[in-house]
């Protein structure tokens, strides 16, 4: 009787710069329940955050009647924003390269392009919804210096005086778009997956505080943007994984 083809795998198989040889399919079921649980958890604490009606009290930590005195900080409004846009154009460039020519030689064409597909749809969607939000930017109210008054951005429909076009978080998409790199890389790099997902969960927090800070979201903005990137990266895994088709591509 011939040996499994894995049994011959080293000890250290499965190392963040090793592929894990397992069966083609990227998320499992269980794996795609728990990605559902996570966005069913979310939405339950978005849902109490808004309801509680945190978003006013917790920025008004950071302004005045003046405004903001970390709008124009160089780190808040230089190095997070203007750097963070930086940072997702280099990785969507990066996709897009390994898409055609791979990075990982141990992922199949689905993932590569899936991964590319995902993150631009996260990143197209996230700009138009906010260009139908009638809800405006904290610095725009007029207890901080602007013109607006506050109305939850649950009031759909209802214009607060100010410009609008503040919800959710565009900037926050632009690390949470790349959940793509957790779906892509779990199947054949799982340690880089989970290094990956925190990174993105941790540059998506840190672009929400810079520009909660600046008074230009709400905290709720960004964790909205989190949870939206999240839930359509979930709900297109099945699609992403890799099937038999792929394989060696």
């Amino acid at each position: 009787m011939k040996p499994h083809p894995l049994s011959s795998l080293p000890l250290g198989a499965g190392s963040s710069a090793t592929p894990v040889l397992s069966p083609v399919g990227a998320m499992t079921l269980p794996a795609l329940r728990r990605g559902w649980l996570v966005a069913l958890a979310g939405l339950a604490a978005l849902l109490l955050w808004d309801l509680a009606g945190w978003d006013l009290a917790v920025v008004r930590l950071f302004a005045d009647a003046h405004g903001f005195a970390l709008r124009d900080h160089w780190m808040t409004s230089g190095l997070l924003h203007q750097g963070g846009r930086w940072m997702a154009t280099g990785l969507a460039v990066m996709l897009v390269i390994n898409a055609v020519r791979p990075l990982w030689p141990g992922l199949t064409r689905r993932e590569r392009w899936g991964a590319v597909a995902l993150t631009a749809v996260s990143l197209i969607l996230i700009p138009l919804m906010k260009q139908g939000s009638t809800t405006s930017c904290p610095w725009d109210l007029a207890e901080f210096g602007g013109v607006a008054h506050y109305v939850s951005h649950w009031h759909v429909g209802i214009r607060d005086g100010g410009p609008g076009h503040c919800f959710p978080s565009g900037h926050a998409s632009s690390a949470f778009a790349f959940f793509s790199l957790f779906f892509m890389l779990r199947r054949a790099y799982p340690r880089q997956a989970r290094c990956a997902l925190g990174a993105v969960v941790g540059m998506g927090a840190l672009y929400g505080f810079a520009q909660m800070a600046r008074g230009a979201h709400y905290p709720s903005h960004t964790m909205w943007t989190g949870w939206i990137c999240w839930t359509l990266a979930v709900a297109s895994a099945p699609w992403l994984r890799a099937r038999d088709a792929d394989a060696g591509t």
